[in-house]
C-alpha cells in the first residue's frame, strides 16, 4: 500500500507544524519572565488600542480623536486635511508628520505613518515590558507557526493528489480521501483556534493586557465612543462617511487628489 507513505508524509507535516504553533501559542498566553511597570492600573485609550489592534489601531484612535475636537477633516473620499497643526502629544504629532506642506494626505498614507512612528513603538514597548503586550518576537513565532500550518495544509492536499494517483492496492479512493481528511481536518483545527477574534483574544495583549481591555470594554465602550474605538476598532465608528474615511473604501474610487477634500 504505497499510498500510506503519503499519508505518513502528510502526518508528519501537520503534527510537526501544529508542534510549533502550539509552542509559539503557548509563549504568546504565558507571562513574561520578569513583568515590571504597572499590570494592574487602569488603562489609557492609546495603550488599549495597542492591546486590542496594534500599532494600526493606534493611529486609527489618533484619527478619530483629532477628527472630533476638529482638529482634522477626514472626508468619506478618503482624504485628510489639517486644521490645527499644534500636536498635544506625541501621537498627534505622528499623524501631524505624515501630512505635507499643504496640509492635505490620503488618510491611508498617515494610518501607515502614525502606526510606524516612534512613538508607538515606544508604546509597544512599554507595554511588553509591563507584561500587558505580547513581545514581538512571540508574535512574529506565532505568526510562523499560523504560516507553518497553512503550509502544511498544502501539503496534505498534494500528498492526497499523489496518493490518488498511484495503485491503492484494493482501497477505494474514498477510503484515500477519509484518511487524508484527518490530518486536513487538524490543520483547519489549528488555524481556527490561532485566528479567534474578538477583544479578549487579541494577539496584541497578554492574559492580563485581555483582562484590562475586557474591563474597559465593559465599564467604558458603552458610553463613551473613543474607548469603544480603541478597542473595537473602525466597526465602532457610527458615522458611515467618517468610516469610509478611515477604511478607504471611498479613497479607492478616487483618483489624484480629485477627492481631496
Amino acid at each position: 500500500m504505497f499510498w500510506i507513505l503519503f499519508l505518513l508524509l502528510a502526518w508528519a507535516g501537520v503534527l510537526g507544524s501544529a508542534a510549533r504553533l502550539l509552542r509559539a501559542s503557548s509563549a504568546a498566553a504565558g507571562p513574561p519572565a520578569a513583568p515590571t511597570g504597572r499590570p494592574g492600573a487602569p488603562l489609557t485609550l492609546y495603550e488599549a488600542a495597542y492591546l486590542a489592534g496594534g500599532p494600526e489601531r493606534v493611529a486609527v484612535l489618533t484619527l478619530v480623536s483629532m477628527e472630533r475636537r476638529r482638529r482634522l477633516l477626514l472626508a468619506h473620499t478618503g482624504w485628510a486635511t489639517v486644521v490645527d497643526p499644534v500636536a498635544r502629544d506625541a501621537y498627534e504629532r505622528s499623524v501631524l508628520g505624515a501630512f505635507g506642506p499643504d496640509g492635505q494626505s490620503p488618510v491611508a498614507a498617515v494610518r501607515r505613518a502614525a502606526a510606524a512612528h516612534t512613538a508607538v513603538r515606544a508604546l509597544a514597548d512599554r507595554l511588553a515590558e509591563a507584561g500587558l503586550a505580547v513581545p514581538e518576537r512571540v508574535r512574529g513565532a506565532v505568526a510562523d507557526g499560523v504560516r507553518s500550518v497553512r503550509r502544511a495544509g498544502v501539503l496534505v492536499v498534494a500528498m492526497a493528489a499523489a496518493a490518488l494517483s498511484v495503485p491503492a492496492d484494493g482501497a477505494t479512493a474514498a477510503g484515500v480521501v477519509y484518511w487524508f481528511a484527518l490530518p486536513l481536518l487538524l490543520t483547519l483545527c489549528c488555524l481556527a483556534v490561532a485566528g479567534s477574534g474578538g477583544c479578549a483574544h487579541s494577539p496584541w495583549a497578554s492574559p492580563a493586557g485581555q483582562r484590562l481591555l475586557v474591563a474597559l470594554d465593559r465599564d467604558r465602550s458603552p458610553a463613551d465612543p473613543l474607548a469603544a474605538v480603541a478597542v473595537r476598532g473602525t466597526r465602532a465608528v457610527r458615522d458611515p462617511g467618517l468610516r469610509a474615511a478611515l477604511t478607504g473604501r471611498a479613497a479607492g474610487r478616487t483618483t489624484g487628489r480629485a477627492g481631496a477634500p
